[in-house]
């Protein structure tokens, strides 16, 4: 699956929350208030009557036919968050998501957490997030993206570690949107889509939730280490340094020991 933003040559990003609260002026009309913070403005989950509406807008907004059976699971199989804006009972937009469990991942994306996360540990995948064209730069996409990073960091969802999403490398503004929201390009897929029978290439990007990450390097070590230093008082700093001084003792003292009588014997 894929997320895709607007037709193209269109405008296809959203302000984020620090916009919301501005009032927004078109022209000579009056001022109205941005379409977060109208009250007909609802979320809801969708059903198997939003079936026929989903499919008009997904096949306005994305350039990937998705087949019929993908417009039932969405609307009806409860392992999806499927999430709507509606307003004045319209859907103007929508988000579709899923999580997995780490060992179901494509061999593409295997990578995108430690391997010291064990089993049971989960990821979330953006399917597909869209918003209609005329309300657009209103803040129904960060509202929708919220409402779903807020689901999956509660108590229930804590098993789930990141959340990433596929997107066309010629998507640039969905890239600045995912960007601005703290998800980060995790690899480079080449030929990954298949769009009227051309291949495209795509990026995975990843957003890391309830403590988890990639595989660290030892400059992430490092860093890690350097900022929890940085966060102790200077007493309580030392004996974090004396504890990890003791602890490589217990470690590698047998192995000291062991070359230094090697050592003595070779020289007696």
């Amino acid at each position: 699956m894929s997320v895709y933003w607007g037709r193209a040559g269109t405008s296809r990003s959203s302000f984020g929350r620090e916009n919301w609260t501005e009032i927004v002026t078109m022209g000579d009309s009056e001022p109205r208030v941005p379409l977060v913070n109208n009250m007909e403005l609802q979320l809801r989950f969708l059903g198997p009557q939003d079936i026929e509406a989903v499919k008009v807008l997904c096949r306005s907004w994305f350039p990937i036919e998705y087949p019929d059976t993908w417009y039932q699971e969405i609307t009806s199989n409860p392992r999806f968050y499927a999430l709507a804006a509606t307003l004045q009972g319209r859907i103007i937009g929508l988000i579709v998501a899923e999580t997995k469990d780490v060992g179901q991942l494509a061999k593409e994306d295997r990578t995108i957490l430690s391997t010291c996360f064990r089993k049971g540990t989960r990821v979330g995948y953006i399917l597909s997030l869209g918003v209609c064209e005329n309300y657009r730069k209103q803040g129904i996409a960060s509202l929708l993206l919220e409402n779903l990073i807020s689901h999956l960091t509660s108590d229930a969802f804590y098993s789930v570690k990141a959340i990433y999403l596929h997107v066309l490398t010629t998507n640039s503004h969905a890239i600045t949107f995912y960007e601005h929201r703290g998800f980060i390009v995790h690899s480079f897929l080449p030929y990954y889509y298949s769009i009227k029978g051309k291949r495209k290439d795509g990026f995975t990007y990843v957003l890391y939730l309830n403590g988890g990450h990639p595989t660290w390097g030892a400059l992430d070590y490092i860093k890690s280490c350097t900022l929890m230093l940085c966060s102790l008082s200077p007493h309580r700093a030392l004996g974090f340094l004396w504890r990890k001084f003791q602890m490589i003792l217990v470690a590698t003292g047998p192995r000291i020991r062991s070359v230094v009588h090697s050592s003595t014997a070779m020289f007696s």
